[in-house]
């Protein structure tokens, strides 16, 4: 199958850059938005104003708010957030054709079943061929043209190739990867590592700390990913790595800003409060903790993070309890 048509169902900021992304690798784009009034923009001003305002769209890009319409696409992109994506792909079902692979571009756990994105998919859609697309991009950035590289994941290195030349811009350049475990995990628990770094930043405790729990969070993603069965070269590239760096560095990141305003003094409601865009840390969170007890892996950045967002302790308690743990030697 030749890929003429793609389907990028959630108009939130990543959906909407994506879609930018297709529309400018030549693809008829068909972009899904819940909200009417992001349909409305879209459609009258080729700019989403709710999520991403101020990008005007490429022209291949329309919207539509019937998932119906996809019916015909050759390739579906997935960009809800991750705790809808069960939701998501059980009303994309009857819209499906057997064999048109989907690409998973959310980035967490699901709460309760433990789950990761590719699971959800073979219960939700088992015809749909696979892939996970994620690494460093900020949604503005790739929206506005400028550089980026991320890991396109798929067990099909066949498929992945030509998912891979599909989805490849003048400024938007995928790497190819077999192991799609290592590339969900790394998107994953970035994003609850990217809440300590803010927290760290708002409590002025300094760019050696800063550093040091990138480092020591990038040990907890790589023990996790390779327990799942990842491999340990996939989390220390684009996906893990190098989104864990961009992630941890900038309060562009809604996680590392949901961090820094805890970090100032505000409480969890208080942090997320008229918010539109999720932060998939805080989704994702209590999910990794468990995930982490059941595999019998120490995770104690993690672990401090979901307690503190579940009430459990307070920052300076988490900065105290991590700072006191034992001495040990430095490994994976």
């Amino acid at each position: 199958m030749e890929f003429r048509t793609a389907g990028v169902i959630g108009a939130g900021a990543w959906g909407t850059a994506l879609a930018q992304v297709t529309g400018w690798a030549g693809l008829d784009t068909l972009l899904h938005a819940r909200e009417a009034e992001v349909v409305d923009s879209i459609r009258d001003h080729r700019v989403n104003e709710a999520f991403l305002p101020g990008i005007t769209l490429d022209a291949h890009v329309k919207v539509t708010g019937d998932l119906a319409d996809l019916a015909g696409c050759d390739l579906i992109l997935a960009v809800p957030p991750a705790q809808y994506m069960r939701a998501t792909l059980e009303a994309l079902a009857p819209f499906h054709r057997s064999g048109v692979p989907v690409v998973l571009c959310a980035k967490g756990i699901e709460r309760g079943s433990l789950k990761l994105m590719t699971e959800v998919l073979a219960e939700t859609l088992p015809d749909a061929p696979a892939a996970v697309l994620s690494g460093p991009s900020f949604a503005g950035e790739v929206a506005r043209g400028l550089p980026s590289a991320v890991t396109l994941a798929c067990a099909d290195e066949a498929l992945g190739q030509r998912l891979m030349v599909a989805l490849s811009a003048p400024a938007f350049r995928p790497y190819l990867a077999t192991d799609l475990i290592g590339a969900e995990v790394g998107g994953a628990i970035k994003n609850v590592l990217a809440i300590a770094c803010g927290i760290s930043e708002g409590r002025g405790l300094g760019r050696s700390a800063h550093a040091a729990l990138i480092t020591r969070g990038f040990a907890e993603m790589t023990r996790l990913g390779v327990a799942m069965g990842g491999r340990p070269e996939t989390v220390a590239g684009l996906c893990g790595l190098g989104d864990l760096v961009l992630t941890c560095s900038s309060p562009q990141s809604r996680n590392m800003s949901l961090g820094l305003a805890l970090g100032e003094g505000q409480t969890v409601d208080q942090a997320l409060a008229g918010k539109r865009s999720v932060a998939e840390g805080y989704e994702s969170a209590p999910a990794v903790r468990e995930l982490a007890k059941r595999m019998g892996v120490e995770m104690p950045i993690s672990e401090a993070v979901a307690a503190l967002l579940n009430g459990e302790t307070t920052v300076d308690a988490m900065i105290g309890n991590l700072l006191s743990r034992p001495l040990k030697v430095e490994r994976h």
